[in-house]
């Protein structure tokens, strides 16, 4: 059964422009894998746009939130441990072991990840105005890209995504090309935890 991936951009799962995509097939018989939006100069700046856009809102969330959505995407991603086997064995010829591997591990960077949120910590500063001081507070710094390849798609399209949203930065996730379905289910797990619609936290190029 062909697999079907589409573009996640403010919240919602879009087709390329021109409804263009691209075939991944299995690498041992040939036969179609998955089928993919294939992303355009213009859909990359939509994400880049959307992602911007939603910063402000998603720095300024309370981490504590941003700690339950990063827990319960954990617990999402775990839920759909078949669909993301399936989808790395018959994108990447993955085994089960290697695939399901691959699952636990990409759960425990997002709870990692939802540890982070409150252990952010700041400088107080000496300051040369007499009784006074100065402080330094780490905030997220804007719209983070991410790459990741495709021989441990989970655990590493995961580790791009995780810190930075922790951290209250948003995130585009640039897919590969030899996996664009098993990344695409991160983002569907992201989604299930609770982004909130019609925000760009967290978008999605297959490629």
């Amino acid at each position: 059964m062909t697999i079907t991936c589409n573009l996640y951009i403010d919240g919602q799962w879009h087709d390329a422009e021109g409804r263009r995509t691209f075939t991944r097939r299995h690498p041992a018989h040939d036969e179609a894998a998955s089928v993919a939006a294939a992303a355009s100069l213009a859909d990359g700046k939509r994400c880049v746009e959307a992602a911007a856009c939603a910063f402000p809102l998603w720095r300024d969330t309370a981490p504590a939130e941003r700690r339950r959505l990063l827990l319960e995407a954990a617990e999402q991603m775990l839920l759909r441990e078949a669909k993301f086997i399936a989808a790395m064995a018959a994108e990447t010829g993955a085994t089960a072991h290697w695939a399901g591997f691959n699952v636990h591990l990409a759960a425990d960077i997002l709870r990692e990840a939802a540890a982070l949120t409150t252990q952010i910590e700041g400088q107080i500063i000496p300051s040369n105005v007499p009784g006074n001081l100065a402080m330094g507070v780490r905030q997220g710094a804007g719209v983070v890209l991410g790459m990741a390849p495709w021989n441990a798609p989970l655990i590493l399209a995961t580790r791009a995504l995780a810190t930075p949203l922790a951290c209250g930065n948003t995130v585009i996730l640039k897919g590969a090309e030899l996996s664009p379905a098993a990344q695409g289910l991160i983002i569907d797990a992201l989604d299930a935890a609770g982004l909130p619609a019609g925000r760009g936290e967290l978008s999605y190029l297959c490629a």
